[in-house]
């Protein structure tokens, strides 16, 4: 598989070009970043159209800021892409839905197989626990240098546990301009940066007098790094559409 690796120069960037060098059957072809220097064994652009090299796939740790130009680009280039950058606004999520039509595109707001276990498991003790009157919390950490809060995993797992509860659920980031009490179809969210926290999320459900918690800690980041291989890899062949985390597993 040969790879362009978009946000080369970035924590995730090295990440993957560390584990692809390990890797017998895969190749990272060429780089793109808005910086182009660094110790890199390919060729490093700042623009995907710049790329003379040959590529099966796109893998992007950028930023929220670049994904619109690489989204066109890779619908121009008819190239599939591995979408691992969080924090999209909601035209942008719109122009991931419009590339799809035209590409295989993957995308996860976290690419770690037992985050996606966790959702899973939520929406099951939220299916059971929230008609007997629990309330529901979700609490992400993370490193004080993120830019976006809540995350996007934080905003997935409150998603799927609104398809899972129905629409009069509702997600609460802010109770500080608030005095009243809480409502029953709140889904309360908060967020802390602070040190190195990779990545910390927790989702509380609090009874009378019991509470329930499931917690996934990620201890280094070379499991999203992991993930976006098996995401690439799982995209060779598909013909276009839009496909997630459950898609692949």
């Amino acid at each position: 598989m040969n790879i362009v690796l978009h946000g080369c120069n970035g924590k995730m960037g090295h990440i993957i070009t560390g584990l692809v060098r390990e890797s017998a059957a895969d190749r990272i072809t060429a780089g793109v970043d808005r910086l182009t220097a660094g110790a890199f064994d390919y060729p490093v652009y700042t623009s995907l159209k710049e790329v003379r090299e040959p590529f099966d796939v796109v893998i992007d740790f950028s930023t929220a800021a670049a994904v619109s130009t690489l989204l066109a680009d890779c619908a121009e280039l008819k190239k599939p892409l591995v979408l691992c950058t969080t924090g999209l606004s909601e035209e942008q999520q719109a122009e991931v839905s419009r590339a799809a039509l035209s590409i295989p595109l993957f995308f996860s707001a976290n690419m770690s197989l037992g985050m996606n276990l966790l959702i899973a498991l939520c929406r099951r003790a939220a299916h059971v626990l929230a008609p007997a009157g629990f309330d529901i919390e979700i609490n992400e950490r993370h490193h004080r240098r993120k830019i976006d809060a809540p995350s996007g995993t934080a905003l997935s797992i409150g998603k799927a546990l609104i398809d899972e509860l129905g629409e009069e659920y509702y997600l609460s980031t802010d109770r500080c301009e608030r005095r009243a009490p809480r409502d029953a179809h709140e889904i309360g969210m908060t967020a802390v940066r602070g040190g190195t926290i990779v990545g910390e999320h927790t989702v509380l459900f609090a009874g009378q007098d019991e509470l329930l918690e499931i917690r996934h800690t990620a201890l280094s980041r070379e499991i999203f790094g992991q993930g976006a291989l098996q995401a690439a890899r799982f995209l060779n062949g598909k013909a276009p559409g839009l496909y997630d985390m459950n898609d692949m597993l």
